[in-house]
């Protein structure tokens, strides 16, 4: 069955840079949208950043110039790069996957697939 699984989380501080990343498996590479949400304790998820197959990218205006998410090409495998980290970019980092759909919201109701999560702390 499809899974996903984040790694790469850890500490940065406050303006540093931070690489995650997701490796799927069970996936059959059709039309549809990898991401990431994150989730601080006592607020909703919030979807940061959306790529398709075709590398276009969805960005959440509080990640927008900060957040890179890449093209998943063959790898199979999706990375967020979070440059000039701020003190509200800590929380549960999750890669999600959408099977049906080209990325079009944030809303996580769409995605079938969730990672584990991995945790980012800024200080």
């Amino acid at each position: 069955h499809a899974q996903l699984v984040e790694s790469g989380g850890g500490s940065v501080q406050a303006g540093g840079s931070l690489n995650l990343s997701c490796t799927t498996s069970g996936y059959t590479w059709s039309a549809y949208c990898l991401g990431w949400f994150r989730q601080v304790p006592g607020k909703e998820r919030e979807g940061v950043a959306l790529i398709d197959k075709y590398g276009s990218t969805m960005y959440s205006d509080s990640v927008k110039g900060r957040f890179t998410v890449s093209p998943y090409g063959t790898e199979n495998a999706v990375y967020l790069r979070i440059d000039n980290a701020q003190p509200e970019d800590a929380g549960s980092y999750f890669c999600v996957a959408d099977r049906t759909h080209y990325c079009h919201t944030f809303d996580g109701s769409v995605f079938e697939d969730w990672g584990q999560g991995t945790q980012v702390t800024v200080s």
